[in-house]
């Protein structure tokens, strides 16, 4: 088997793991802790480029991993049944699953407290009005609570896209722009 797993083959393997994880967390009562695990991981694998190359590279060996999942695990003060399952995850060669396995335990927590995570793309940070406005409409029509993951795209010009499930609106400037550029092309 090659080193890169078909995106469906790795995904199945983070939901195994996820849960496990959230399972035992929740047997546990240390559903609070395994969110700020959680947010501390996110953290890391945001702002640091060696620690992304260490989970996705073939290059370091299970042992190498561990060590630094290990040490890692200390300084951002990782619980130990999180540092735990990573290690299994070292062991086992599917670190890499790291980014999958923090979104389907993010999930099955979201699943656990009647919310749900919506991604919202927008061209600049939204404000605290907007962002209140868009979590009350959202909650409104949804019927949950709503938890918004923010990014920011500024090749969007304006507006948004929001994504909610598998289901996607696109109020983009950009995405009319595109829409109106494939209709004169159609006109000539």
């Amino acid at each position: 088997m090659s080193v890169s797993e078909p995106t469906s083959m790795s995904s199945a393997v983070a939901t195994r793991y996820a849960k496990a994880i959230f399972g035992l967390a929740k047997d546990e009562g240390g559903m609070s802790l395994l969110e700020t695990d959680l947010q501390s991981l996110e953290n890391i694998l945001e702002v640091s480029e060696d620690f992304r190359t260490l989970i996705s590279s073939p290059m370091y060996s299970r042992a190498q991993q561990e060590s630094a999942i290990l040490e890692i695990s200390k300084k951002i003060r990782i619980s130990d049944m999180m540092r735990n399952a990573l290690c299994l995850v070292c062991s086992k060669r599917r670190l890499y699953i790291l980014p999958q396995l923090i979104d389907e335990i993010s999930a099955y927590i979201a699943e656990d407290k009647g919310e749900i995570t919506v991604s919202v793309t927008s061209a600049r940070e939204l404000s605290e009005d907007q962002n209140r406005n868009l979590v009350k409409t959202l909650k409104n029509t949804i019927g949950k609570e709503i938890k918004i993951k923010a990014t920011i795209d500024q090749n969007l010009i304006g507006g948004l896209i929001v994504k909610v499930g598998s289901k996607m609106i696109d109020s983009s400037i950009r995405s009319k722009l595109e829409n109106l550029q494939n209709i004169m092309k159609e006109v000539r």
